[in-house]
């Protein structure tokens, strides 16, 4: 049999190549997936596609494996091996594979020798200077032969040593009497050959092109990409402004309401044609952004920016930490977490931080989960100036409170009762302290509840109301008329941790007190044997006079209490004007008490309800923080800085604040004080100042807090004392209007960071898109391309 050589096994080979360079570019559209994997790929691939010196016979080379539309394909580099272009199903896939192979260029081997191969006695190898001189040729380890790479991308039948079988006839190529390369390169007698070159050159020109079709099309897709991705992060900071939940029951594509992050989505689309074609319409399946856990991720980017900016207001200044516990929907135990202090621009900021599941409330279990946030942000406990919590013996408790956990780390982290709920307390004291005033709050609470206790008799008594109204209106001058009055109310129950909400109640049935005393007869008339019984002893009970009385009393004493509830609750208040509507409302109690119970004593044997207040009040706020609370009184402002007092605020720094300031500065700060009383004095905007919180914020403007740093440094320390649990208690209810009965699975992780977002609006409003993109695309390792 004649011996097939390289020139036998080629010809016409080239002739069967029948798919083009132009047909294959026309596959190359942006719709074709591939060409972006193919893009992300050929770093990698390349790295791989040649071999170091090894100095030992070849070996198989490792395959590279890669995915094209979420299906495996192996790529086998050895072209001995691997599997020809025509044998793959379809030409969309061929296409696909055959663009794979052009990335990844010919295969050639360079080791520092090859196998021998021919007669014992004159034994001769393939050559590695082949590779420079025909380009398009492949080396196979495996099979120790050569391929044509042109021809195993173009021929579409199983013909020819150079894309089936190889070539390995060495002697034929180094006797020059038939150089087959030569001939392959179409330098031969045969023209037919010629093609190869052509093709060779077609190949040259096909993958400029198509390196400027990926460009052209990787760029758009990552446009694309970003869009996508915008618009799921403007759906989700959208919904969590408003409180909306994200998810709905049913988010197939074939449900009515898919939910109102995604009909959300789906609202914007119907504005924008290419809005509804890319994010609607052509996005991939793994970069939709919709799903549950890009919400997530989104959401705790948004958080994790939230509590970065929070950390950066903070810097290096001293704050005070805010704490409280509750249980949400699903009965977990959460702790909330708020940081007081005042940033680089003199403003007292309070602001929530995070939401943590605590197993527990043991003191020290919240002072290590405290201590882990604290920690993760790079916040240093020795930081810590101030304490504030509610009076539960686990947190302030004398020797394992978490009060006493903290002042071990940070001596000087002043712990101050929340001045509203002692407020709260005492007042709740003084009643309970008083029979018949505890006696007339449980009447109050009957009769409105009664009233109240059904639509029906809730209609009644606004249509009572109605005809009270209209009767005084149509006797002339008994009421007046204009926009906004006589109009029609309810009756409002008293709250557990408002007192505020005790006066209210009284105001609310003073207002009404005709038309309640109508539907309670109208109760004792239609009502069953049960509710006339009920309603004929609240009848009675409104009617008498010690109830009246008590009514008009309890009005007159809380009302002298309101301003200061009104105040404490405000999350801007700073100790100095606390400890001034203390004693101010102090004052005003002591001279009702004094003077204002001349037609009263001789009525009511209860006058000394009064004398319970005033005690409880006292006693509640006389503690050991009063002196911390006294001698910071001297920095006050108000009325022209009247009670600037230097001894007391040298006392303040040596005796409550003896690390923050150095014993030459301590010395300093007499001076610096006497500059600063005489300069207060010829400067209008230091003048006329009426708070603590303003003093710290005009002098970073007027540039007078780097005059006076001594200070500015003990303003801002005295500031960082909690007086309000406003903030906390807000962060409570946000709670539990978004971990609602419908939304009681909810995880933590993605709780906290809704609330933080929620809470914090006015900073997640801030951050622009392409910071989000980047943070969501460094993340994690995504499969699509954002720049």
């Amino acid at each position: 049999m004649k011996t097939r050589t390289l020139d036998f096994f080629y010809q016409k080979i080239h002739s069967e190549c029948s798919l083009s360079v132009s047909n294959l570019e026309e596959n190359m559209t942006p719709e074709n997936p591939m060409v972006q994997e193919s893009e992300n790929r050929s770093i990698e691939t390349n790295k791989r596609s040649g071999s170091p010196n090894l100095g030992t016979q070849p070996q198989k080379v490792q395959r590279t494996n890669i995915q094209l539309e979420d299906n495996p394909y192996s790529l086998e580099r050895d072209p001995g091996l691997r599997k020809q272009i025509y044998e793959y199903s379809n030409d969309e896939e061929r296409n696909k594979i055959r663009l794979e192979y052009i990335r990844l260029k010919a295969y050639q081997p360079i080791y520092d020798d090859y196998p021998l191969s021919g007669h014992e006695n004159h034994r001769r190898s393939f050559q590695s200077s082949w590779f420079k001189q025909f380009p398009w040729l492949e080396y196979s380890p495996s099979k120790d032969a050569t391929y044509c790479f042109p021809c195993f991308l173009f021929c579409t039948k199983p013909k020819g040593c150079f894309t089936h079988d190889g070539f390995n006839k060495w002697k034929k190529v180094n006797s020059g009497k038939y150089c087959a390369f030569l001939v392959h390169m179409g330098r031969g007698p045969n023209s037919d050959h010629k093609k190869a070159e052509k093709s060779l050159l077609d190949l040259m020109n096909l993958k400029q092109r198509i390196e400027v079709v990926l460009q052209r099309q990787n760029a758009e897709e990552i446009q694309n990409n970003k869009l996508r991705l915008q618009v799921s992060i403007e759906a989700a900071r959208w919904l969590t402004f408003q409180n909306c939940p994200f998810r709905g029951h049913d988010e197939s594509e074939n449900s009515e309401n898919r939910g109102n992050f995604i009909e959300l989505i789906k609202f914007a689309a119907s504005f924008d044609k290419r809005l509804e074609k890319v994010v609607l319409q052509n996005a991939p399946g793994n970069a939709q952004y919709i799903s549950s856990t890009i919400q997530k991720e989104i959401m705790h980017i948004f958080a994790s920016k939230v509590r970065a900016d929070i950390r950066k207001e903070i810097g290096e200044a001293k704050f005070c930490v805010i704490l409280d516990e509750s249980q949400d929907i699903s009965l977990r135990e959460q702790m909330e977490i708020v940081l007081r202090f005042v940033d680089e621009n003199g403003e007292l900021k309070e602001r929530f931080f995070d939401l943590i599941h605590v197993k527990n409330t043991v003191a020290l279990t919240l002072q290590q989960a405290l201590y882990q946030v604290l920690s993760y942000h790079d916040l240093n406990v020795k930081n810590i100036r101030g304490q504030g919590y509610d009076g539960a013996s686990n947190m302030r408790g004398k020797f394992n409170g978490l009060k006493a956990l903290l002042l071990k780390d940070s001596p000087y982290a002043y712990y101050v009762h929340w001045f509203a709920h002692r407020l709260q307390l005492a007042l709740v004291a003084a009643t309970r302290e008083v029979i018949p005033i505890e006696q007339f709050f449980t009447k109050l609470a009957i009769i409105i509840n009664l009233v109240d206790a059904s639509p029906k008799r809730h209609d009644e008594l606004q249509h009572a109301q109605q005809i009270e109204i209209n009767d005084k209106i149509a006797n002339g001058d008994e009421i007046e008329t204009g926009r906004g009055l006589n109009q029609i109310g309810s009756l409002q129950r008293a709250g557990d941790t408002r007192w505020s909400s005790h006066l209210n109640s009284i105001n609310s049935l003073l207002r009404l007190y005709n038309p309640t005393g109508e539907v309670l007869q109208t109760i004792i008339n239609e009502g069953n044997r049960t509710q006339r019984s009920e309603a004929d002893v609240a009848y009675d009970t409104l009617k008498s006079f010690e109830f009246v009385f008590l009514l008009h009393l309890m009005k007159k004493l809380l009302g002298l209490s309101d301003n200061l509830c009104q105040a404490l609750q405000r999350r801007t208040q700073d100790i100095v004007n606390a400890m001034s509507l203390v004693s101010t409302t102090k004052e005003l109690i002591q001279n009702f008490r004094d003077n204002g119970w001349d037609d009263l004593l001789m009525e009511v044997p209860s006058f000394s309800s009064v004398d319970s207040q005033l005690h409880e009040i006292n006693s509640r706020f006389d503690e050991h923080m009063i002196d911390l609370l006294l001698l910071s009184s001297a920095l006050d402002p108000k009325d022209s800085f009247k009670s600037f007092d230097m001894d007391k605020i040298c006392l303040l720094v040596n005796k409550h604040y003896p690390e923050d300031f150095s014993t030459q500065e301590k010395c300093r700060l007499s001076c610096e004080l006497q500059h600063f009383h005489l300069d207060v004095q010829r400067n209008p905007k230091l003048y006329k100042l009426s708070t603590l919180s303003q003093l710290s914020k005009v002098l970073v403007d007027t540039g007078k807090a780097t005059a006076y740093p001594l200070v500015d440094r003990l303003i801002r320390l005295v500031l960082t004392l909690t007086v309000s649990m406003a903030t906390c208690e807000r962060a409570f209810s946000a709670m539990s209007t978004v971990k609602t009965t419908l939304r009681n699975r909810m995880e933590d992780d993605f709780l906290s960071d809704i609330l933080v977002v929620y809470i914090e609006k006015a900073i997640a409003k801030r951050f622009d898109l392409d910071s989000l993109i980047d943070d969501f695309a460094s993340m994690k390792v995504r499969r699509v391309q954002f720049k």
